[in-house]
């Protein structure tokens, strides 16, 4: 045990002296949790202690560790090849995930581009959408139209459409592009819909819809902005409003694909079909950073067709035959899987679980939308206080600002998700 403690010491000694980790300083003022392995739902520490994983490591991992079909798929992959360059290469693995993801996505849409990760994703969606209007002789339309409470990536693109007061990249607000934002919906998504909540940004795209190139926006569930869930209604009448005023509608489900939400894509709630489409995080079952951003053929046509003719976007890795082979695996496990039901009973169960926490005075309001449960409080989360807390109970999550909340796998089972929550309302006693 002694040398295990020792070890792990060790080990958080040579990370703070030589890692920079996410969103934190250099070292971080909360020492990481050094994780030895992972299998199914559970992390276990080189000290030994397991943990929980009420995170899906960000939101991906929604069939668990080490789950031998993704194995598989990478192992079965690698002995043919582990990367070549896609310019003027293909390969089938990524010719089958381009045909799955248009078959399962919603539909209409026509055309799959490959990249490294969901900031990427959002940039190439970004660039579609500018090049698409300077196609068709309309340079003028180069703006973007987001939400406040909005989050869509660390890149600069991406940084230009989250929240710039809100939002956590506030300091670069003089730097990027400037956008303009509406309000975030306010009606929940079970609430009564009034007509109302859709008057500002009805009015915005009225007013700047000659200069509009797109509205971007996380369809049903704000997340790393603050975790809300709004009314499926919103989508609908936003996706009429670009259909009206001629602007192309983005929908970021980087965080909301594959099932999260209860439906497998969170536009399905509302019916609708964005012009483009960002995919990531769940698509590999949380196995690589991998992702991609769909469109509609007359967005592609436009672009191929006139002048430059081209998209000029190529990352080293895109269409990596790997991340192909286990995105593949991944999609194959879930549509053979009731997932729908199992995230109907994670749902049930949080909502069950979480109830209690409404009752604590520092907790200002409890949600849940599928396998996503939310608990926001009323000051900012003691993050070093809370964190050792769930960990004292065995359950790992990421809290931040005013929100402690959980994105389990969809394999978590019962009993898991039971100490999940007993262990958030533990924590924010």
């Amino acid at each position: 045990m002694a040398n295990s403690d020792n070890h792990y010491n060790d080990l958080l000694k040579r990370d703070a002296e030589s890692l920079w980790h996410p969103y934190a300083a250099a070292p971080a003022a909360i020492a990481p949790y050094a994780v030895k392995s992972a299998s199914g739902t559970r992390l276990t520490l080189h000290d030994g202690r397991e943990l929980i994983d009420g995170m899906s490591s960000w939101w991906a991992v929604i069939h668990g560790y080490n789950h031998p079909r993704l194995n598989a798929a990478l192992t079965t992959q690698l002995q043919d090849m582990a990367h070549v360059m896609f310019g003027g290469l293909t390969h089938e693995p990524a010719v089958l995930l381009a045909e799955k993801l248009l078959a399962i996505a919603p539909s209409g849409l026509g055309k799959v581009f490959f990249a490294d990760s969901g900031s990427v994703a959002v940039e190439v969606a970004l660039k579609m959408a500018l090049q698409y209007w300077v196609s068709l002789g309309k340079p003028a339309k180069k703006r973007i139209l987001s939400l406040r409470q909005g989050y869509h990536g660390d890149t600069f693109g991406a940084m230009s459409v989250c929240d710039p007061v809100n939002g956590m990249h506030h300091i670069f607000s003089d730097l990027v592009m400037p956008q303009i934002f509406a309000k975030a919906p306010q009606i929940p998504f079970a609430g009564i819909w009034n007509d109302t909540e859709c008057i500002e940004i009805t009015e915005l795209i009225k007013k700047h819809h000659r200069e509009l190139a797109a509205v971007i926006l996380e369809p049903i569930v704000q997340g790393a902005g603050g975790m809300r869930f709004y009314h499926p209604e919103y989508l609908r009448k936003v996706r009429a409003l670009c259909d009206e005023f001629e602007v192309l509608l983005i929908a970021d489900e980087i965080a909301t694909g594959f099932g999260r939400t209860g439906e497998l894509f969170a536009c399905d709630h509302a019916q609708i079909t964005p012009d483009i489409l960002c995919l990531g995080k769940a698509m590999t079952g949380g196995y690589m950073s991998f992702a991609a951003t769909l469109c509609k053929n007359f967005v592609s046509e436009v672009i191929s067709q006139n002048s430059p003719g081209l998209l000029m976007h190529g990352p080293t890795f895109m269409a990596n035959p790997l991340a192909c082979s286990v995105a593949l695996a991944s999609i194959d496990i879930l549509e053979k899987s009731d997932w729908r039901a199992a995230v109907l009973r994670i749902e049930k169960q949080l909502l069950t679980g979480l109830e209690p926490c409404r009752r604590l005075p520092a907790v200002k309001d409890v949600r849940v939308l599928g396998a996503i449960g939310v608990v926001e409080t009323r000051e900012p989360v003691a993050v070093k206080t809370v964190q050792e807390r769930l960990v004292g109970r065995g359950v790992w999550l990421r809290p931040f600002a005013h929100l402690c909340y959980t994105m389990p796998p969809f394999i978590a089972t019962e009993d898991e998700i039971d100490t999940i929550t007993a262990a958030m309302y533990a924590a924010l006693l």
